[in-house]
């Protein structure tokens, strides 16, 4: 079983920055792929950036050259670095993880962009 303890949310002006971090109870390279997910109000949870079975990095087409997906295995945490947000960046953001076949998800912080 993985744990994943997400942080960092919070309200925010168009144009901020937020950095997300997953905390997670096993090694990074172990529990992949993981991404980070986000879910607006009334719609479903979608790919927002992750690492793939590789360690690979990848991104959804609306947050390339701003989100910036990062690893630090010292600490077991992955995080999301959020530049240049806008209102429609709103949602609960969720960390998922995959160990053993099984998917496992965080609590998820809130995150929220004021225009």
């Amino acid at each position: 079983q993985v744990q994943l303890v997400e942080s960092g949310g919070g309200l925010v002006q168009a144009g901020g920055s937020l950095r997300l971090s997953c905390a997670a109870n096993r090694h990074i390279f172990s529990i992949l792929p993981m991404g980070w997910y986000r879910q607006a109000p009334g719609k479903q949870r979608d790919l927002v950036a992750g690492f793939t079975s590789g360690g690979i990095p990848n991104y959804a087409d609306s947050v390339k050259g701003r989100f910036t997906i990062s690893e630090d295995n010292t600490k077991n945490t992955v995080y999301l670095q959020m530049n240049d947000l806008k209102p429609e960046d709103t949602g609960v953001y969720y960390c998922k993880a995959r160990y053993f076949g099984d998917e496992n998800w965080g609590q998820g912080t809130q995150v929220t962009v004021s225009s």
